[in-house]
């Protein structure tokens, strides 16, 4: 089945293929340090992929068409390693509103971020309901699933705190892009200290600012050695069969009252 891409259609097919329910998908990554042991792209690699698949498999009946992936993004925790590339929350909020407002200009009224990167999750909502404030588009912010500084869930062994390069996220990229993982370099950086805090951690009632660099100098915030490829086609798996139920309400949603 071709992929729907809305960068292949001519102007003229959108203005004729497009309606008002057509949902506008695009994929936000990010370019930032991931490890000794996955590449600065995994981020990217992996909203895009998951991106792909769903509207692969669900395009057609819920009429979804997707946007060029987002590489740059909010990634200043990250900030302090080489092969981060990241924009501020000004520049990043004015990107995805001028992306916006282009999306106003097409016949479809619902444009869906599908975010791959953590740290992008807050900008996200801010600048959706700017969106959907200025031009009227209905505006969406999902996950494939919800990251565990936000209360998603972790593995046990890396007590809640697997946020970044963990076992999740190598798994993924090992079914994803497998050469691209060095497995000889995954390792375990987990901030155990922090699991003696009720409120004060990842995941909890109280959030607080960080850099990777807090947490050791490896970068990463997890424990990637036991990944592996299973692990991540069927993590993969039940992303997109996830993401396909919350497309099928993205493309039906109404705040109105009846």
């Amino acid at each position: 089945m071709p992929l729907r891409l809305l960068t292949e259609l001519t102007a003229p097919d959108i203005a004729d293929r497009l309606g008002p329910d057509s949902v506008l998908v695009l994929p936000t990554g990010a370019i930032e340090q991931h490890g000794p042991h996955l590449p600065v792209a995994t981020d990217l690699l992996t909203a895009q992929a998951l991106a792909e698949r769903v509207v692969a498999e669900h395009g057609e009946e819920l009429d979804l068409w997707l946007l060029p992936p987002l590489a740059y993004t909010k990634s200043n925790e990250h900030a302090w390693s080489g092969g981060t590339f990241w924009l501020s929350a000004a520049t990043l909020t004015a990107v995805l509103t001028d992306i916006g407002r282009c999306a106003a200009m097409t016949p479809s009224r619902r444009l869906a971020f599908l975010n791959g990167h953590g740290g992008n999750s807050a900008l996200l909502q801010v600048a959706a309901r700017d969106i959907r404030l200025a031009t009227g588009l209905r505006t969406f912010t999902l996950h494939p699933a919800v990251p565990a500084d936000q209360g998603g869930a972790s593995p046990t062994g890396e007590l809640g705190m697997g946020v970044h390069g963990g076992l999740e996220e190598t798994s993924l990229m090992l079914h994803l892009r497998p050469e691209l993982v060095d497995m000889t370099k995954a390792d375990r950086w987990v901030p155990e200290h922090l699991d003696s805090y009720r409120h004060v951690r990842f995941g909890g009632s109280v959030s607080f600012g960080w850099s990777s660099a807090d947490f050791g100098p490896s970068g990463v915030v997890g424990d990637a050695r036991e990944a592996t490829a299973e692990r991540g086609a069927q993590r993969a798996a039940a992303m997109v069969a996830y993401l396909g139920e919350a497309f099928a309400e993205v493309a039906r949603f109404d705040p109105t009252p009846p």
